[in-house]
């Protein structure tokens, strides 16, 4: 899903010949601005709010039996409390559970261990913690972190490739968000083979379906 072309975030729309050839250092370099914008974001707590409510709808419309997200780092919203009310509305005759990824090597699928609020955690690959009950599970939604993206459901990420590796591992495939904020879309930003489109992106002020994911048309915000 990652992607070679983002917007420069100084502008208020993006400006970008969306033929997918930028070099590693361009991407290197569009990627930095996108982390910047996101890690300076003005009114961080108002938009976090925004973005905390949408998920939590998409949550309880979608329904999962087992959510995977992430651990937030470089100025990722924060999902932990979302899960977390989620987790506790859960009731006996249909259990909850969530799940964090664990990297086990560079260029191997993601797994998923299981996390509580009061899970312990120890620093995984990267530093980035991970329970340290090392339980499998296998989410049938996934919240996927994104450095920027579109309205159709691509997302720019970390050049890492490992939610690529680990959804074309899955099968089924899980439900996939994209959890981003208004200031990191994209215009131009177009797949390459390797590309798994998100269901549906989840911003502060809009949530974007792609055509085929519900009656919703692609690239439209609902409210």
């Amino acid at each position: 899903m990652d992607s070679s072309i983002a917007r420069d975030p100084t502008q208020s729309a993006a400006q970008t010949s969306g033929n997918g050839t930028e070099s590693a250092a361009g991407k290197a370099r569009l990627r930095k601005a996108l982390l910047h914008t996101r890690t300076t974001l003005a009114g961080r707590a108002a938009h976090d709010a925004a973005l905390a409510a949408r998920l939590a709808d998409e949550l309880t419309r979608r329904a999962p039996r087992c959510v995977g997200f992430y651990w937030p780092i470089q100025g990722e919203f924060d999902a932990r409390d979302v899960v977390s009310a989620w987790l506790a509305q859960a009731s006996p005759k249909a259990p909850r559970l969530a799940a964090l990824p664990v990297v086990t090597a560079p260029a191997a699928p993601l797994v998923f261990h299981r996390w509580t609020p009061d899970a312990r955690m120890t620093p995984g690959r990267y530093r980035i913690p991970v329970p340290l009950d090392g339980e499998v599970l296998v989410p049938d939604l996934l919240l996927v972190p994104c450095v920027g993206f579109n309205r159709n459901g691509l997302r720019l990420g970390y050049g890492g490739g490992f939610y690529d590796r680990t959804l074309h591992s899955m099968t089924p495939v899980p439900q996939t968000l994209g959890i981003a904020y208004d200031a990191l879309e994209i215009d131009g930003l177009t797949a390459e083979a390797h590309d798994l489109a998100l269901d549906v992106i989840v911003t502060e002020s809009a949530t974007f379906a792609r055509a085929d994911d519900n009656p919703r048309e692609s690239g439209t915000p609902t409210p």
